[in-house]
């Protein structure tokens, strides 16, 4: 009866053992989880917030174009045929400066998005590899915990063959 009291007290300890241990590392994850989530909503809102204002910016310049082009386009066919050609490359001339005037504000918002992006991972970088190494650990204690057992387990056995072995041949 005590040796079986003593293993299910052995078993039991180190099943809660490894409980515990995955518990901190299910924690570790969540909490890891939990604290890059704000990073991750404020890189969105920002990229959002980059993206509008960049078309904000570019859309008074397209449309200023726009305009010109029609104005000058209508001017033009009013006017004569050669003035037409000229109108043409004028045309052509203002589409290449509004694209290069907006140019510069898609570049600098996809630079922000691309800094808010390795801040963020930079951020959350700390707490997944503490997780990882509490999975690390958590690991190693439960294999350290099974080779014990089984260690206690084997040594205990061979105690009881020995002692069953010396009864026998005791009785004979």
């Amino acid at each position: 009866m005590g040796v079986s009291s003593f293993f299910k007290n052995l078993f039991g300890s180190a099943k809660e053992t490894a409980n515990e241990i995955v518990d901190q590392a299910e924690s570790a994850i969540e909490e890891t989880k939990i604290a890059a989530q704000p990073y991750v909503e404020k890189a969105e809102i920002f990229l959002e917030d980059t993206v509008t204002k960049a078309k904000e910016t570019a859309t008074p310049y397209m449309e200023k174009a726009e305009a010109i082009v029609e104005e000058t386009v209508s001017k033009v066919k009013e006017t004569a045929a050669p003035i037409i050609e000229k109108a043409e490359t004028f045309v052509e001339e203002t589409v290449a400066k509004a694209k290069e005037t907006a140019t510069p504000h898609v570049e600098k918002a996809e630079a922000i998005l691309e800094d808010a992006v390795a801040k963020a991972k930079e951020a959350a970088k700390p707490l997944i590899e503490k997780a990882e190494s509490i999975m690390v650990e958590a690991k190693a204690k439960g294999t350290e915990a099974i080779n014990d057992l089984k260690e206690k387990t084997n040594t205990s056995d061979s105690k009881e063959i020995e002692s069953s072995n010396k009864t026998e041949e005791e009785s004979e």
